[in-house]
């Protein structure tokens, strides 16, 4: 008779666990990026005032990650910042591994560093197991030899 309140308790903790490796704030920050909503994420990352303390490894690589996604559309020096911040940090998925170092590469690209812009690329390709990137990384191989 008391399996119900068991299983309530266990999942009550589960959402306190979950809570404790991914900061809230983060999580709504990611959702409306999804939307394409960036004044929306960067008030949420707001909320988070001291990311050092506040946050876990983890966290701070993708509060750093989300900084850079949102920087790449209009400061591109400061989003590498962010993005190799970010990496050194810890990612947890591979594909945001792959979609940070892709926009490294193109970070390199417009500075003129083909090299590491293909060591970026390649890293990116094998992480990107899904091929979710494949037509991002394939364009940038095709400017690439513009360069």
């Amino acid at each position: 008779s008391n399996i119900g309140n068991g299983i309530f308790l266990l999942l009550l903790s589960l959402i306190f666990i979950f809570l404790y490796f991914k900061n809230e704030f983060i999580l709504l920050a990611f959702l409306k990026l999804r939307k394409q909503d960036f004044p929306g994420a960067q008030k949420w990352l707001a909320y988070i005032k001291n990311p050092e303390a506040s946050l876990v490894r983890k966290q701070q690589g993708y509060f750093q990650y989300l900084h850079g996604l949102m920087l790449s559309q209009t400061n591109i020096t400061q989003a590498e910042k962010h993005f190799k911040k970010a990496l050194e940090l810890g990612l947890s998925m591979d594909t945001d591994i792959a979609i940070a170092k892709l926009n490294l590469a193109g970070v390199a690209m417009t500075r003129r560093r083909k090299l590491e812009a293909t060591n970026l690329l390649n890293e990116a390709k094998k992480l990107d197991k899904q091929g979710l990137l494949k037509d991002q990384i394939k364009m940038m191989k095709e400017q690439m030899k513009k360069i």
